[in-house]
């Protein structure tokens, strides 16, 4: 299992939010390629890039600090939050991003996501977002009727490379991440799933790995990490069983 340190950026900083809520928001740095630096430096094997501004707006929004993020780090990233099309895939794979993570545009769009994935193989990643298991979209602001077990298997068939499930409602609140909805979502598809939403110890890290052999990966913290509730170095030592 690999720990993702993420970068949530908003109007070119670091900022966490709580549900996803764009009021409630906490900056943690004015510096992100500062920040990656550090990540990179603690251990991070993968870092997890959002673009919110551009989750709300449909559009890149954070293009200059996403580059110089990409320009501080040695280690691969994902970026996800307001990709829509194929040109914009293309773009950000161009400017130095390894894997592009489709969210709302996978659920609105899938035909997209299935040409991207023919087109950029095993840089396509989808990022399912769900409340009380069903998908929600637009910066979370849109609970659809989809389940996202459903979901899923659908994009699995495209040839996506792996799923990133969060929990909306665990998400910034730092209660643990849904041990059994993340289990349920892995065991229903075959490639790998990333948690995301509500780490907050070495414990939960734990009980993730006690799910790996489910099909669970990674998995992604940020709020921990900011707060000092949860050490990096101390997170990945675990999971290398160091």
């Amino acid at each position: 299992m690999i720990i993702l340190p993420a970068i949530d950026l908003k109007e070119g900083k670091c900022v966490r939010l709580e549900q996803g809520l764009m009021e409630k928001d906490t900056v943690y740095s004015d510096d992100p390629a500062a920040q990656a630096r550090q990540w990179q430096e603690q251990g991070g094997e993968l870092l997890h890039i959002v673009d919110l501004d551009g989750a709300f707006a449909g559009v890149p929004k954070n293009k200059a600090a996403i580059r110089a993020i990409v320009e501080a780090i040695d280690i691969p990233s994902e970026l996800g939050g307001g990709i829509r099309d194929l040109e914009t895939i293309e773009a950000y794979l161009e400017l130095g991003i390894d894997r592009v993570i489709l969210g709302t545009v996978a659920k609105e769009n899938p035909a997209l996501v299935a040409e991207a994935c023919r087109k950029f193989p095993g840089r396509i990643v989808v990022g399912i977002d769900a409340r009380d298991g069903l998908v929600a979209v637009r910066g979370w602001a849109d609970v659809t009727g989809k389940q996202a077990t459903e979901m899923a298997r659908e994009m699995e068939g495209f040839g996506v490379t792996a799923i990133i499930y969060t929990d909306i409602a665990r998400d910034g609140m730092m209660q643990g991440p849904n041990i059994e909805a993340t289990k349920n979502l892995a065991e229903s598809i075959s490639i790998p799933v990333i948690a995301s939403g509500g780490l907050s110890s070495l414990d939960d890290i734990r009980r993730l790995m006690a799910i790996e052999s489910s099909g669970v990966t990674g998995v992604i913290t940020g709020k921990a990490i900011y707060s000092g509730a949860l050490d990096l170095r101390e997170a990945v030592a675990l999971t290398r069983g160091r």
